[in-house]
């Protein structure tokens, strides 16, 4: 594994491999595995579960790291080629990437959607420019229209509850928020899911289907693994016989970068915050998962929170161990 970009550019054997690193970590955390190694983190978007638990692995495995967040801390990055830079950004990317590469054995970006051409994001840019000038292993942290790290504790959570990958009935539900949300995680669950192999159903109001690109991309997932997907905008069949609902909220492909038209779309959809009726149709131990951060009694209600489906916390919980077999897989330590 030369870099760790998406999920479904990995194989089967390295995809198994890392899941079991994950477990084992877990059991044996600290060890010196990476002592003299490090880790530079550039933070283009705020972050609080990934900059802490890529900063706790490296030091749990004797490693250390450093945190860059251009505009901020550092300059402010280009990521154009051929531009007149006589804005703004005072560095750009194909100076900056290489410069950090000398310093670190291995780098990670955060680096959200723009949120206004949809066409555009779905090509990762930011990523693309960095993975283009990288000359060590790159960690994709949480990119435009993906989240592997979130997506790979995931699946190691539920293989910590032990619900079934074939014939595991996984919802992924939007949910009501006060603005236009990316689709890196929604991409990253509705994939992981599929590559599991479960039965994936997409729940969302009309309007909030799916780019076709994305949905393409969970097809493809499932029919490599045995799973399935399919959408509805009807709660209870959507819910019915579920193992999992999955919380998140996007943004609709046809009002993208237009938050105006989209905000018209999203205010009389209130009532998309899940609550424990919700739960009615699906399996009677059936747990609610969500990548946090999460707007209380706005995404979700505090009953389901703070109630005995909840397993938000052992999801973040699993971002550390399952980041830290990233690091040590590409960093080729057996």
């Amino acid at each position: 594994m030369k870099n760790f970009l998406h999920l479904p550019e990995l194989d089967d054997t390295t995809l198994r491999d890392l899941l079991a690193r994950a477990r084992a970590i877990e059991k044996t955390p600290v060890s010196d595995a990476l002592k003299g190694r490090v880790l530079g983190l550039v933070f283009l978007n705020p972050s609080l579960r990934t900059l802490s638990s890529f900063q706790a692995g490296m030091a749990q495995l004797g490693g250390s790291s450093f945190v860059i967040t251009p505009g901020q801390g550092t300059w402010a990055l280009e990521m154009q080629d051929g531009v007149v830079m006589d804005g703004a950004t005072a560095e750009h990317v194909r100076e900056a990437v290489p410069v950090l590469c000398q310093y670190a054995d291995l780098l990670g970006v955060r680096c959200f959607a723009g949120g206004k051409d949809l066409a555009l994001d779905l090509t990762e840019p930011v990523l693309g420019a960095f993975a283009r000038h990288a000359t060590k292993p790159l960690i994709n942290m949480e990119s435009a229209i993906d989240h592997p790290c979130q997506a790979l504790a995931d699946w190691k959570t539920l293989d910590d509850l032990e619900i079934p990958a074939r014939g595991g009935r996984f919802t992924l539900s939007w949910a009501w928020h006060p603005k236009a949300l990316p689709l890196a995680v929604p991409t990253a669950a509705l994939s992981m899911a599929a590559r599991r192999g479960m039965d994936v159903t997409v729940l969302r109001p009309e309007g909030y289907a799916l780019p076709r690109e994305v949905m393409a991309l969970a097809h493809s997932e499932a029919a490599r693994s045995g799973g399935s997907v399919r959408e509805t905008s009807d709660r209870h069949e959507g819910l019915d016989g579920a193992h999992v609902l999955y919380a998140k909220s996007w943004q609709a492909p046809a009002c993208y970068g237009d938050s105006e038209k989209e905000a018209l779309l999203r205010a009389p959809l209130r009532e998309w915050c899940v609550a424990e009726d919700w739960f009615r149709p699906a399996q009677k131990d059936a747990v609610f998962m969500h990548c946090l951060p999460v707007r209380r009694n706005v995404k979700v209600k505090d009953e389901v929170l703070d109630g005995p489906r909840s397993r938000v916390i052992r999801q973040a919980g699993n971002r550390l161990h399952a980041q830290k077999a990233v690091l040590l897989s590409l960093l080729g330590v057996r």
